[in-house]
């Protein structure tokens, strides 16, 4: 069974008063205290700014305007082809708003986000063993356990290393999504030939046949507000013998500026959650941290 993460001082990521909300130059969250997050805490003085990003009004993506007369959402239910469930369980609606089930964030409104309510994500950590010269597993002189190495990404919105995932589209498999986004960001799937194409989707399908579930639950993530926010289905593919992906050549593509194999370690500093989740992932095949 997944462990759940640990959040220190809940919603440590999305609750950042240091800079604005992403990709504004004057929306500024409130400040909350840890001790007032929980929406249980007394907070009488708490009035956040309500924001969503006007460039999303229209999307295909994303909904419409919580007080939209013909916005009539299924929340906590699979409204049509669009996921309203949590993966944490039921969240409350107060004043027609879903609440964010883990808490006060500082900020109202949708954000940058496309669903109020939970916005559901797919994380593909494609690892291998990190060898030397010589083929072998190379070593941690500090815990004498091998090096793991998973597939990152340098995302081109907030410039930080990240595992190669991206948003459940309404109606679609986790596992296609998890198939999809690592080829479009960590292969550039996209702009390959159809005769690539295929060579890499083959490699592909070999590796994400066999998967484990690591993580499926609330993501601490920048763009999380009080009524919406990111949650995601984490899974490991592992190339125990760089037999499939283990070898094969990684292009940035789609939203990624970059894409490197990078060792698993506890000094990483990664997006949102990503490394807890990676943490998981280490014990899970006994490797150095």
């Amino acid at each position: 069974m997944p462990k759940p993460l640990s959040f220190e001082g809940l919603h440590k990521t999305c609750r950042d008063t240091s800079k604005p909300y992403l990709h504004t130059k004057d929306v500024h969250r409130t400040e909350v205290p840890d001790e007032k997050v929980p929406w249980s805490a007394s907070f009488p003085d708490y009035k956040p700014k309500d924001y969503t990003d006007p460039k999303s009004k229209g999307k295909d993506w994303a909904d419409p305007d919580i007080d939209d007369s013909d916005f009539h959402p299924k929340w906590n239910s699979i409204d049509g082809k669009i996921d309203r469930k949590s993966h944490i369980g039921e969240y409350d609606i107060v004043d027609g708003r879903p609440q964010n089930p883990l808490g006060r964030t500082g900020l109202k409104g949708r954000g940058t986000l496309g669903k109020w309510g939970p916005n559901h994500a797919a994380d593909p950590i494609v690892t291998r063993w990190k060898r030397d010269d010589n083929d072998k597993k190379v070593t941690s002189e500090a815990s004498g356990k091998p090096i793991l190495q998973f597939v990152a990404i340098l995302r081109g919105d907030v410039k930080q290393w990240a595992i190669p995932g991206g948003m459940v589209d309404p109606g679609e498999a986790v596992s296609a999504t998890l198939r999809r986004e690592f080829s479009e960001e960590a292969a550039n799937s996209i702009k390959k030939t159809p005769e690539q194409r295929k060579e890499l989707e083959k490699s592909i399908e070999t590796l994400f046949q066999h998967g484990t579930e690591v993580y499926k639950g609330y993501v601490d993530d920048p763009r999380n507000t009080d009524n919406s926010w990111m949650e995601t289905v984490a899974v490991n593919f592992h190339d125990e013998n760089d037999s499939t992906v283990g070898g094969l050549e990684l292009e940035a593509g789609d939203d990624a500026s970059d894409v490197h194999w990078k060792d698993i370690a506890s000094e990483m500093e990664l997006y949102a959650s990503h490394v807890s989740m990676l943490k998981t992932v280490g014990e899970l095949h006994n490797a150095h941290w």
